[in-house]
């Protein structure tokens, strides 16, 4: 076998040029599916260990106001293993440095003691002293976000009190990992502050002295939540409970598992597009070498050597460069691991990251590499291993060229170059569609990598455009009377108030539900719209529901389907309401209904849970600094702010993020015309030196060969338009969550784009293969076999 072991390192250093791009498509892969399992690792066990340290709750409870003698009949209801109370409630922080107050949420703690559950991870500095009423902890996104530290004041409007609050430390909470203000669809860490206080006070400022109005569980071990939350509910029915939830529908977990499935589908999805691009011109360049090598593998048959030992030889050529690749893939993967979880530490406020390679993941990676390698070659090994010597020794059959359909048609007015151009793609249909077929895919890859950012910017206008037209909304502590809206209204620079009314809910269709809530907004409400699939507004229907077209898919539902909605507040009442209509909405889920129909279900007068404000630009900021003066107003919040987060959030994340993609996309699609290019010289330097000799120029030779080229890329790029559209919606479905839906929106850009980038890839290409076509020894180009 020596002998085939430098044949192996000499077919090497031959096509070292292809077997580079090839292996630098494999990298692409590795690298990607290395980034996509670390990160999902590191984030997976960062959770558990910290879910684990801190004694995350896996129950939780809200109501209005209960004695703190019913923990005691809570921890001994079946299945619960501890139980604490405490005591949260909205806080608005004056920060005159920022220009506009901050609303925030405060918790209760033990007089100067860590709470039992949902523990504290202190960045610096020290509990609040036992007895101090004067000293909280602040949450270290909100304190990074305004340079703040421990020993620095606080102006706190408490319950409609001002008070001067001092930082005693930094911390962090399993249950803020996404600090995210509620309501809000981005995090926005300067708007939006987590304090933790000593119980006595915080509870003297609430009037919950021997009350409590939250509760946190653990369960026992091999317990289920639902019976456990159904005994709560029973018990806290009384004292306003607001249903209780678990952790599954906690809103910072929630965030982190739908950015885990999402990891996840990437992890599936993009490696294996990467993958089969590489096998695709692992095949093809295989294909051309042993087609190009007929005569070498008759000799070492006739000399003794098996079939299955060449077969071998040239499966561990393949394999060779898949390995070179996977090794770099495996590199530049980890390199990237460590740019996303640093990335990741900035949304998700973990204490610390676990980061690691698992040996099974790296070799996962890159037995998948290879797996997909050797399939795709699989065609051209079979050739190797079938073909005889006596064969093998005769070069292959000419072809038989006849008239091509073009020259039926009529090719007089191309030039001549032009003509053999043509003649050339249409007698060899299938070699012409391959080396398409491969351009096409990274076109459609450079689409893939593109979309995204136009996709996402759709998502945000149809938002905040055209569903949602006010400039301030406002939410209350608790259910108002409905003239509070005419009260706002009369408010300076205010131009139009629309009142709404929230219910929390359990929406039911047999085994199927879905905790959310009901919305209702007045019928005649110009702030608010729910869509339909064209995006044109539609009326709320009266006695009816519209829900969202992926809740409704989530519970199975159709318009005249009715659902099961068991309220969560007030008298908790069972309703039977229809289905009205499906709407469309990318952010969320949602269920709406005109107000007055929702107020005559819940046998309830007209109240609001907040309002919608359209107001004068310039009395926007004034008007704010009143509202959240209000002891009723729980929270403010402006359209442009959210916009603006949103914006910052896409220039810190997503832009980085599609400059990686779209360099990865660009390096494939240089791969694949390239190992064209090189394969098209390689099996054309004959024809090129024959009509060298027969007076053509080199620049007319080189026309030829570049022009071919040109013409595939030109012919490809519809062909990879459709390709592209097609990987765009798998991974639309690959990514799909009850957060967010990315619409099935490509601008003109987008493709434009792809088409720009891969022609620059060709011309690039062809500029590399013009040098080599000028350096061809016509000499030996001419010795070849006939």
């Amino acid at each position: 076998m020596q002998a085939l072991q430098i044949k192996l390192w000499r077919n090497l250093w031959s096509l070292k040029g292809q077997a580079a791009a090839i292996a630098l498509v494999v990298a692409i892969g590795v690298a990607t599916m290395i980034m996509s399992l670390v990160s999902l690792d590191s984030l997976r066990l960062t959770q558990q260990q910290m879910y684990q340290q801190q004694y995350f709750a896996e129950v939780f409870a809200q109501l209005k106001r209960a004695p703190e003698s019913l923990a005691e009949r809570l921890a001994e209801l079946p299945g619960v293993a501890t139980v604490e109370t405490r005591v949260m409630a909205p806080v608005n922080l004056q920060m005159p440095a920022f220009g506009e107050p901050v609303p925030g949420l405060v918790l209760s703690i033990g007089d100067g003691t860590p709470p039992q559950l949902n523990r504290l991870f202190l960045r610096e500095g020290a509990l609040p002293d036992a007895g101090r009423g004067d000293q909280v902890l602040l949450s270290e996104a909100f304190a990074e976000a305004h340079g703040l530290q421990s020993g620095d004041l606080l102006e706190v409007v408490i319950n409609g009190r001002y008070q001067r609050l001092r930082i005693s430390g930094i911390a962090l909470s399993p249950e803020f990992i996404y600090h995210i203000r509620p309501g809000d669809l981005f995090p926005d860490f300067s708007r939006y502050a987590i304090l933790w206080m000593n119980r006595p006070a915080l509870a003297a400022a609430f009037g919950m002295d021997g009350a409590f109005n939250n509760a946190a569980f653990t369960l026992a071990q091999g317990v289920g939540s639902k019976p456990v939350i159904a005994a709560i509910d029973q018990l806290l029915e009384p004292y306003g409970g607001l249903g209780a939830y678990d952790r599954d529908e906690q809103t910072s977990h929630r965030y982190i598992d739908e950015e885990l499935t999402q990891l996840e589908g990437m992890a599936r999805f993009m490696p294996l597009i990467f993958l089969a691009v590489a096998a695709f011109l692992l095949n093809v360049v295989t294909t051309r070498l042993i087609r190009t090598q007929r005569e070498q593998i008759a000799v070492l048959k006739a000399f003794g050597y098996t079939s299955l030992a060449i077969t071998t030889h040239y499966l561990a050529l393949i394999l060779l460069i898949v390995l070179i690749g996977s090794l770099c893939g495996l590199l530049l993967g980890l390199w990237l691991a460590d740019g996303m979880a640093a990335l990741y530490q900035e949304f998700f406020r973990f204490p610390y990251l676990v980061f690691e390679l698992r040996p099974v993941v790296a070799l996962s990676a890159i037995l998948v590499a290879a797996v997909a390698a050797v399939l795709g070659c699989i065609g051209a090994l079979r050739s190797a291993f079938r073909l005889h010597p006596a064969e093998a020794m005769r070069p292959e059959q000419p072809a038989r060229y006849r008239k091509t359909l073009l020259e039926y048609l009529g090719m007089h007015w191309f030039s001549q170059p032009v003509r053999m151009i043509l003649r050339n793609l249409e007698r060899h249909p299938w070699k012409s569609l391959l080396s398409m077929v491969g351009i096409a895919f990274a076109v459609a890859i450079m689409m893939m990598s593109n979309f995204q950012q136009g996709a996402v910017g759709h998502m945000l206008d149809v938002q905040f455009r055209l569903s949602q037209k006010q400039d301030v909304t406002v939410f209350f502590n608790e259910p108002v009377a409905a003239r509070a809206a005419y009260e706002l209204q009369a408010l300076p620079g205010v131009r139009h108030v629309d009142g709404f009314r929230v219910v929390p809910a359990v929406l039911r269709n047999g085994q199927h539900e879905y905790r959310s809530s009901i919305q209702g907004y007045p019928a005649a409400g110009q702030l608010h719209h729910v869509l339909n699939d064209r995006l044109q507004p539609m009326p709320l229907t009266e006695g009816g529901l519209m829900l969202t077209e992926h809740l409704g898919k989530l519970l199975h539902v159709a318009p005249g389907d009715y659902l099961e909605v068991q309220v969560l507040e007030g008298h908790r009442p069972l309703l039977q309401i229809p289905v009205a209509a499906l709407v469309t909405e990318f952010v969320g889920v949602g269920a709406y209904m005109q107000r007055e129909s929702l107020a005559v279900m819940l046998r309830e007068g007209p109240r609001l849970s907040g309002v919608f404000m359209a107001v004068e630009p310039d009395s926007i900021g004034a008007l704010q600094h009143r509202l959240e003066r209000m002891p009723s107003v729980a929270a403010v919040t402006q359209r442009e702010n959210a916009i603006r987060a949103f914006n910052e959030l896409m220039d810190e994340t997503m832009l980085l993020f599609t400059l990686f993609i779209m360099f990865m996309a660009g390096s494939i699609a240089f791969a694949v015309v390239y190992n064209n290019a090189r394969i098209a010289l390689a099996e054309r330097s004959r024809e090129m030196a024959t009509l060298r000799v027969l007076g053509f120029t080199r620049g007319e030779t080189s026309f030829i060969l570049l022009g071919e080229l040109m013409l595939l890329t030109l012919l490809a790029l519809p062909l990879g338009f459709l390709f592209g559209i097609g990987l765009i919606w798998l991974l639309i479905l690959s990514i799909e969550t009850d957060l967010y839906r990315i619409p099935m929106i490509i601008s003109a850009d987008t493709f434009a784009l792809a088409a720009a980038v891969v022609l620059v890839a060709t011309l690039i290409s062809a500029w590399l293969i013009s040098r080599r076509a000028a350096r061809l020894d016509m000499v030996t180009a001419l010795k070849a076999a006939e």
